[in-house]
């Protein structure tokens, strides 16, 4: 370290030009307050870089004088301190003469003032140091750093730097305040202020960290809000693409698809129908020539239904001939039976009565019979004439009733016996039996007046059923008694239901299972077997049904006069025995008769049996031929209707090969129309679309149109009512996003990393400097012992705990203790130490800063050190000065103790500035002088 050898001043304060020695190891500035002690303490600092005391600042002195230019220039020594060592504090800085000029130029630029420093070697002038290139002169940083090389420590600079009065009052501070203070000093509190800056950063850096987390979870949730934004514009263009291809490809294709299929369909359809329709003209030529078979057989059976009739007639004539013949003579050959019978009993009157009761109640019988036999014949004719112009048998009155009552009600219906035909004879009497209870079902035409329908059949009490449900008959399976029926209007389903599930058997024999029936109406079911047979007089179905009804009731009607007639004889004969007996009873002799008229009755009884024999062979002729006839007229009627359904048959059989062929035309054009259509239709395609493959895994996808339809529908459906995004640019703010999220993601984890790594870092490097700040403890513990001996004080420094740790750290502090005199131990502050022994404590902890074993000497600066002491306390103090080996720059006021100035090499005297002038008065010097003056 280097020591001052003289200062000089210009236009500083108040001062307009002064030049100081300083070359002794105490110089003592004395003067009244105010007269500028510490404003040359001050020029010091600013001249060694340091800050002012008190708030001030080179401005503030170099703007009271009232120049553009103040100088501070200081002559120092740089000869080297060891003997040992020939370095020189200034050698880093190439100067090696045994003294070295310092100097600060104070400028005013710009209405603001600027300091520059520069170092020469030798001693130089002011006026030269202002002829020295600008390229000489450095600013404050480098200024400090020659400094510091020269041995101006930063822990010296910090002791210069003490603010007035604070040099005195180190012994007032806390452990905690003491051991900053010493850290400050070694500028290891700057370190630990670095490290806690560094500890404050990184955690500044963590919560940065902890807001780009947040940041980044921000970001990511709307990376992924944009991600499901995206997805829905994905979806929502798979949709849109969906429905295009829908739309322009696979319907369309489909469509042709199926159409080219209807179409093939069709030609092979057309292709049987032509078939068909050769195969039916073919049948046509045999129809014809059954027609022609069927209309001789036909002649053929009228020629002898003619025959038969002519020879009825005559063997009906012979019969009535014969009859009439045989008549009398069997009423003559009764008479005389009646009369012999009558002559048994004349003589007996009880036995003539009773003949006569018995022949009245006879009578009786007899009218009884007649008028019954009577009425049958009269019905059957009533029944007969009812038939008359009648295509079908009509229905019963109350359901004649119920009919017109629907009419009435403009409800349009039909019955059930109305739409049904017997198309096999063979099988009408199943079907009759079967369909007797559903006869007069009611079918509405329109559903809608089912519950009109219903109120009216309540209202009529209609006993059968009325349906609103209907449909159009199936085809009926082979053998199902449907199959023997033909429909000509709907039918409920139920009803062609069961006739389609009922098998026609031959007979009983030939029945297995359930729901069988035979021709003659034989019914097996579930439930069993029972006969359904309804009489030929009872048919009602179909315009056969009143053929059989009438040929049924003429058969019944012959029966009744055939009665009529019998009864009419027996009543006659009854009638003349009764007027016999009735004579017999008034007198007259029945046996007389019978010997009158012996002759006449004998002769009857002779002829009788010839003529009755006649009789009854022309009756059997007569039944013979009746009977032929009759079949003979079935015969002649079947050939009659084989005739006239074959030539409806072959009427209708030419219209429908009309009609086929006109069809067969028509399809044939269509089917070249379609043809065409749909070539034209695939050469729109492109080829891709209409392969083979192609159309098989359209197929495969979606079955069939409807069902591409339907995708289609439930595609629309979607987009209509589903929530899509549209916008195509969230695909780019996607993008970005995601890079900025990869971005941040990247920085955050660099950042994350980094800061972990600087933290184990400076835990580390922290870590290595507490043996750093022990080492320093130590350096301080030490120089702070030797300076208490000095002072013939025991001065005692605790080394405090120090660990890597913050609590530990900031609670660490340096006790201190001190023994004057033997007495006991004292503490920094504890009250114990006198006045003089507070300021010398002061000293020591203060001297203790500064001094440094490898830089010995140095300069300190010291505002009023003997300010409140006594002659003994001002004495220690002296000596402990004049004993340690640092040059020292003390401030005293003016003060009766002369006992100050003791230690004093060089004092330096100040006054006050007088009132109206510019400049203060000059400084006065003096120096003591010694037999042998030698620095240490």
């Amino acid at each position: 370290m280097f020591h001052l050898q003289e200062l000089e001043l210009l236009h500083w304060d108040y001062c307009q030009r002064v030049s100081m020695p300083l070359d002794a190891a105490i110089i003592t500035i004395a003067g009244p307050n105010g007269s500028g002690k510490t404003t040359l303490l001050d020029a010091l600092r600013t001249l060694l870089g340091l800050e002012c005391s008190g708030g001030r600042t080179y401005k503030t002195y170099a703007r009271h004088a009232n120049a553009t230019t103040a100088w501070l220039r200081a002559s120092v020594d740089n000869r080297p301190r060891h003997r040992q060592n020939s370095s020189r504090p200034f050698a880093s800085s190439l100067l090696y003469d045994d003294k070295v000029t310092i100097a600060c130029r104070i400028e005013r630029q710009g209405g603001d003032w600027t300091r520059r420093y520069t170092l020469v070697d030798g001693v130089q002038s002011i006026e030269q140091l202002a002829e020295r290139p600008d390229k000489d002169w450095m600013g404050i940083e480098a200024w400090k750093r020659r400094l510091e090389a020269a041995g101006l420590t930063r822990a010296i600079g910090r002791v210069l730097a003490l603010e007035q009065g604070q040099t005195d009052r180190l012994c007032e501070l806390s452990p905690r305040e003491l051991l900053r203070l010493v850290f400050e000093v070694f500028g290891d509190q700057e370190v630990l202020d670095r490290y806690d800056l560094a500890r404050n950063h990184q955690q500044q850096l963590e919560r940065e960290v902890g807001q780009g987390q947040q940041e980044l979870a921000h970001a990511q949730a709307q990376l992924a809000e944009l991600s499901q934004r995206v997805n829905l514009y994905k979806s929502w263009q798979l949709r849109i693409s969906e429905r295009e291809r829908l739309s322009t490809e696979v319907l369309p294709v489909l469509q042709w698809a199926d159409a080219r299929q209807a179409t093939a369909r069709e030609a092979r359809e057309l292709h049987r129908h032509r078939l068909q329709l050769a195969a039916e003209e073919r049948n046509q030529s045999d129809s014809r020539r059954a027609l022609h078979e069927s209309f001789e057989a036909a002649e053929a059976a009228r020629r002898q239904l003619a025959e038969l009739a002519e020879q009825r007639a005559a063997a009906r004539k012979a019969f009535e001939e014969t009859r009439d013949a045989e008549r009398p003579l069997e009423d003559l050959v009764k008479h005389a039976e009646a009369l012999q019978a009558l002559a048994a009993v004349e003589g007996d009157g009880d036995e003539l009565q009773h003949l006569l009761a018995g022949l009245g109640e006879r009578q009786q019988k007899l009218r009884a019979d007649y008028t019954r036999a009577h009425d049958a014949s009269a019905k059957a004719q009533a029944a007969i004439s009812a038939l008359q112009g009648q295509r079908l048998p009509p229905p019963p009155p109350e359901v004649l009733r119920f009919s017109r009552v629907l009419n009435e009600a403009d409800i349009a219906h039909h019955l059930l016996a109305d739409a049904i035909d017997i198309a096999d004879e063979a099988w009408r009497g199943a079907v009759e039996g079967y369909l007797r209870g559903s006869r007069w079902i009611v079918v509405l035409k329109n559903p809608a007046d089912e519950r009109q329908a219903f109120a009216l059949a309540a209202r009529e009490r209609y006993r059968h059923y009325v349906v609103a449900e209907s449909e159009a008959a199936p085809s009926a399976p082979k053998g199902s008694l449907l199959a023997a029926i033909r429909v000509t209007q709907p039918l409920p389903g139920w009803l062609l239901r069961q006739l389609a599930g009922i098998r026609c058997v031959a007979d009983t024999a030939s029945g297995s299972g359930t729901d069988w029936i035979t021709p003659d109406a034989y019914y097996r079911d579930n439930r069993g077997g029972r006969s359904l047979f309804v009489p030929p007089a009872e048919h009602q179905f179909g315009a056969s049904a009143t053929a059989s009804r009438r040929q049924a009731l003429e058969a019944e009607l012959a029966r009744a006069d055939a009665e009529l007639a019998r009864l009419a004889r027996e009543q006659t004969e009854i009638d003349r025995q009764l007027k016999d007996a009735q004579k017999a009873a008034a007198g007259h002799k029945a046996a007389q008769e019978l010997i009158t008229r012996a002759g006449e009755f004998s002769e009857a009884r002779e002829r009788l049996p010839q003529l009755r024999a006649a009789r009854q062979e022309a009756g059997s002729r007569w039944t013979s031929l009746d009977q032929a006839h009759a079949q003979a007229v079935k015969d002649a009627d079947r050939a009659e209707r084989d005739y006239q359904a074959l030539q409806t048959r072959l009427k209708l059989g030419l219209d429908q090969m009309q009609s086929l062929r006109s069809g067969l035309a028509e399809r044939a054009a269509q089917l070249r129309q379609a043809s065409q259509a749909s070539r034209r239709a695939r050469a729109e395609f492109p080829a891709g679309w209409v392969t083979p493959a192609r159309l098989a895994a359209l197929r495969d996808e979606f079955g069939s149109i409807q069902q591409a339809r339907i995708a289609l529908g439930h595609i629309e459906k979607e987009l209509e009512q589903g929530n899509w995004e549209t916008d195509h640019q969230v695909l780019e703010r996607h993008a970005r996003m995601d890079l900025q999220v990869r971005e941040q993601q990247r920085m955050l984890d660099d950042r994350r990393a980094s800061n972990e790594a600087a933290r184990i870092a400076s835990s580390n490097a922290r870590e290595k400097y507490i043996d750093v700040l022990r080492a320093t403890m130590r350096r301080y513990r030490k120089n702070v012992q030797e300076l208490g001996e000095l002072a013939g004080v025991v001065a005692l420094a605790e080394l405090p705990h120090l660990e890597n740790d913050d609590t530990v750290l900031a609670q660490a502090g340096l006790h201190v203790r001190f023994s004057f005199d033997g007495k006991g131990e004292v503490g920094l502050n504890d009250g114990e130490a006198s006045g003089g022994q507070q300021v010398l404590k002061s000293l020591i902890l203060l001297v203790g800063l500064m001094k440094d074993d490898d830089a010995p000497g140095g300069f300190v600066f010291i505002d009023e050190p003997f300010a409140h002491l006594d002659v003994r306390n001002i004495q220690l103090v002296g000596h402990f000065l004049k004993s340690t080996r640092a040059q020292y720059l003390l401030t005293t006021p003016i003060t009766h103790n002369v006992e100050v100035f003791e230690p004093s090499e060089i004092t330096l005297v100040t006054s006050k500035k007088p009132r109206g002038e510019r400049w203060a008065p000059p400084i006065g010097v003096i120096q003591r002088r010694f037999e042998n003056e030698v620095y240490a």
